[in-house]
């Protein structure tokens, strides 16, 4: 940090030319500001595109993202409505373990109160449910920009009952994350296919140490090498 100087009115009158910053630049520097609060206003305007009075994005009730997907929805009081990627970009998958069965996740999902669900469910059968649309941010991670950033992946069972991840669950829940990194472009790697228990900020554990992360992996690849997995 430097030093204070005297600041005397002689001082000020003999400032030389091309010392501190003169009108010309404060005008740009003002100009600069402007376009800057204007294009910031502009993208907080066009993420803020459903809660302006009279707009509403098209929908199709029961359309699913992924095609071996059955629709059952969530309440709206567990997700918010958006236009993913145009307003957040997707570079997310996360996977969720949900500590209880089927019938008792989608139960919970459906529930205004519950305060959570994610986008797709995964049966230990290998049946998908998606409960909400990929394009809406889904309350799944429990931090908001990962909420906005990510798909979640809900598996029936335990973390720790490994026998509830079965080959069925594994091949089903690896083409859905297969579909989705190819509509994203999201590498298939652990970086980009997460646990819940990685969201920062979170206190949770799933999907828990019998995961088989080196399995899933190999499976998504698998799938995204083949033209239904893209």
């Amino acid at each position: 940090m430097g030093t204070k100087g005297t600041a005397g009115a002689k001082g000020s009158a003999a400032a030389k030319p091309g010392h501190g910053i003169g009108r010309r630049g404060l005008l740009i520097a003002a100009a600069v500001t402007a376009v800057g609060t204007a294009a910031l206003a502009r993208e907080k305007l066009e993420r803020a595109w459903w809660r302006l009075p009279g707009v509403d994005k098209p929908r199709t009730p029961g359309e699913v993202d992924f095609a071996r997907a059955e629709w059952i929805s969530a309440s709206p009081a567990n997700w918010r409505r958006a236009d993913r990627p145009a307003d957040y970009p997707v570079d997310r998958v996360v996977i969720h373990v949900t500590q209880g069965g089927y019938r008792g996740a989608v139960k919970a999902f459906q529930d205004p109160g519950h305060g959570a669900a994610a986008h797709y469910v995964v049966r230990k059968d290998g049946h998908v449910t998606q409960m909400i649309r990929e394009l809406d941010v889904a309350f799944h991670a429990g931090n908001r920009s990962y909420n906005e950033r990510s798909v979640g992946i809900e598996h029936e069972g335990f973390v720790d009952r490994p026998q509830d991840f079965t080959a069925a669950m594994y091949g089903a829940s690896a083409r859905l994350a297969a579909a989705i990194c190819g509509r994203y472009g999201i590498p298939v790697d652990r970086e980009h296919i997460i646990g819940h228990v990685e969201v920062p900020g979170t206190d949770h554990t799933d999907p828990g140490k019998h995961w088989d992360w080196d399995r899933y992996l190999k499976l998504v690849r698998a799938a995204r090498a083949k033209p239904s997995g893209a």
